[in-house]
């Protein structure tokens, strides 16, 4: 398996646009999908102001998604293309559902959290079917959100377009 980081990365910036402060998003502000809270705990600083996020820095926003979400989600184990997703869903619904969704798509007891029995079992499955699940999965927990009717078109679009991306990537 290649190390896919920096395309992943960049796809997930495409997905995540800039700057966003939508009253009725739960994350709150966010850069290019970083969420002030998240800016706040990297930085080690309580303070930081929502001024200070929209100036985050490339190298900030590369480093965040690395530590924060690839490493976390052991993606750089995976399957090429499934590492994608499931980086992805972490940046977008948080590290614990991304894994539950891999976990539930490759047939691994769903305790959200990425570890040998996980991987085996990713490494183990058929990626195009485990794609396939994984994208469902992942539709399936959108619909269920109460934001989905403000959010759930962009939701949806989301899911195509990273299955799409995961499948280039096979």
């Amino acid at each position: 398996m290649k190390d896919n980081f920096e395309s992943s990365l960049a796809h997930v910036l495409l997905l995540e646009g800039l700057w966003a402060d939508h009253p009725a998003d739960p994350g709150g502000a966010t850069m290019k999908g970083i969420t002030l809270e998240t800016y706040r705990h990297y930085r080690m600083n309580p303070h930081i102001t929502k001024e200070e996020l929209r100036f985050i820095t490339d190298e900030e926003v590369a480093d965040i998604y690395k530590i924060g979400y690839w490493d976390k989600c052991k993606c750089y184990d995976l399957p090429n293309g499934i590492d994608f997703l499931v980086f992805d869903a972490a940046v977008n619904m948080g590290v614990g559902r991304s894994a539950k969704l891999l976990q539930e798509a490759v047939g691994a007891s769903a305790d959200g959290m990425i570890g040998p029995i996980t991987l085996a079992a990713a490494n183990a499955a058929n990626v195009d079917i485990t794609i396939e699940r994984f994208s469902q999965l992942k539709e399936a927990f959108y619909r269920s959100l109460p934001h989905f009717g403000t959010f759930g078109t962009g939701w949806l679009n989301r899911v195509v377009s990273t299955k799409s991306f995961a499948q280039g990537l096979v």
